[in-house]
Parts: C-alpha cells; sequence; structure tokens
C-alpha cells in the first residue's frame, strides 16, 4: 500500500481539530495528533489513493469527526490511556459499527459497511463530485 500525504485541516475552528485544541487532557500540539489519527484512519481503512486522504480529511474537519475526537477524549479520560491508543481504540469501535439503512437512504452510505469506512468513502465520494462541478 502508497502511502499518501497527510492533508492539513482546512477546518480549524471545527471537527476534530477544533475538540482536541480545547481537551485539557491532550498531550500533543494539535497538528501532530492530527498527521497521528490520518494515519491511523488510513491504515486502518487501508487507503491507497489521494482521493481517500481527501475523505479523510473531510470527515475529521465534519460534525462526525468532532464526534470520532470526542471517542478519543473519552478514551483518553475514561481508560487513562495514551492518545496513540485512545485514537485506536475509537478506531476500531467505529470500524466494529456498522452504517445503517438511514446512512444509505440519507447519504448514500451504502448499509452494513464498517461506519468509519462508509463515512471517509462518502467524504472522498463528496469531494470528487464537487471538484467535477
Amino acid at each position: 500500500m502508497t502511502q499518501h500525504a497527510v492533508l492539513p485541516s482546512r477546518n480549524e475552528d471545527y471537527g476534530f481539530f477544533r475538540t482536541l485544541t480545547v481537551c485539557p487532557e491532550r498531550d500533543r500540539r494539535s497538528p501532530e495528533v492530527w498527521t497521528l489519527a490520518s494515519r491511523q484512519i488510513a491504515e486502518a481503512i487501508h487507503a491507497d489513493s489521494e482521493d481517500e486522504m481527501i475523505g479523510i480529511r473531510d470527515f475529521l474537519d465534519s460534525r462526525m469527526g468532532r464526534h470520532f475526537a470526542d471517542d478519543v477524549v473519552g478514551n483518553m479520560m475514561g481508560c487513562a490511556i495514551g492518545l496513540e491508543a485512545a485514537i485506536g481504540s475509537a478506531i476500531r469501535r467505529w470500524q466494529d459499527w456498522r452504517t445503517d439503512r438511514k446512512a444509505e437512504r440519507e447519504h448514500g452510505i451504502p448499509a452494513g459497511l464498517p461506519y468509519l469506512t462508509g463515512w471517509v468513502q462518502h467524504f472522498a465520494i463528496t469531494a470528487a463530485m464537487a471538484e467535477n462541478d
């Protein structure tokens, strides 16, 4: 698998980046946390294209990325584990969940996909469609 470059946040005032910036338990600066989370997500979903890296960036910048960050913060505080392990735990949980018919109906994400993979793919496709408009 080719490793593609981590793309910087385009929305530092919201989403994953902002949540980790204001987190009192963080042990790294947000750009480092962003890179760590992006790389771990890319590995977990087997991202092998620039489009998927765009999907990861847009996912983390979104409302869903904020929810993912809340999960990471909860892992750090509730489990007293480090950042890398907290991100990994959140990724495993989100990959264990499956998208449902509502996500399929409302967002076009096929039901039954691992939740994290489904949302990253959704954002990758949305970005590609916007680029072609």
